[in-house]
């Protein structure tokens, strides 16, 4: 866990509405397909999203004291809490259904495992997975998913 809401700004933490939120690179391909994912998952529209780009993401990582021009991680609010590297997707699949949800395991990984496995594909994720050339711009049904300020 990166964090908790409670300890972030008070007009962040009202762009947040107590709602749970997934930021990420809109730019990186993987990161990008770990959103679609996560979208076409999230039936009871439980998160919003955001790119790690927007003001939102961009307030985020500026906060929290991450890099705001180079996205290591994505960042996944769940219950107040904000969680990042390979933690962030343990989140956002415990957060999901079956059989989804076992994935949230690799929480319990040991972090001498799970921070050198995670920096590895991180570093590496534009070599391996490719990078758009601009952040994506979601039409009318799917902005609906965005925090405000999300893209």
């Amino acid at each position: 866990m990166i964090g908790r809401v409670s300890q972030l700004d008070a007009a962040l933490q009202a762009k947040l509405e107590q709602r749970d939120l997934i930021v990420f690179d809109g730019e990186c391909v993987l990161c990008s397909g770990f959103f679609r994912f996560m979208l076409r998952r999230d039936r009871s529209r439980r998160f919003a999203f955001a790119t790690a780009q927007s003001p939102l993401g961009q307030s985020l990582y500026q906060e929290l004291g991450l890099p705001t021009d180079d996205f290591e991680t994505n960042l996944v609010v769940t219950e107040g809490r904000i969680h990042g590297h390979l933690d962030a997707f343990a989140a956002a699949m415990g957060a999901s259904g079956w059989p989804w949800r076992l994935l949230g395991g690799v929480k319990f990984l040991p972090r001498a495992i799970k921070m050198p496995l995670y920096r590895l594909i991180a570093r590496n994720r534009f070599r391996i997975f490719g990078r758009y050339d601009q952040c994506m711009i979601p039409d009318a049904p799917l902005r609906a998913r965005f925090a405000p300020d999300g893209f």
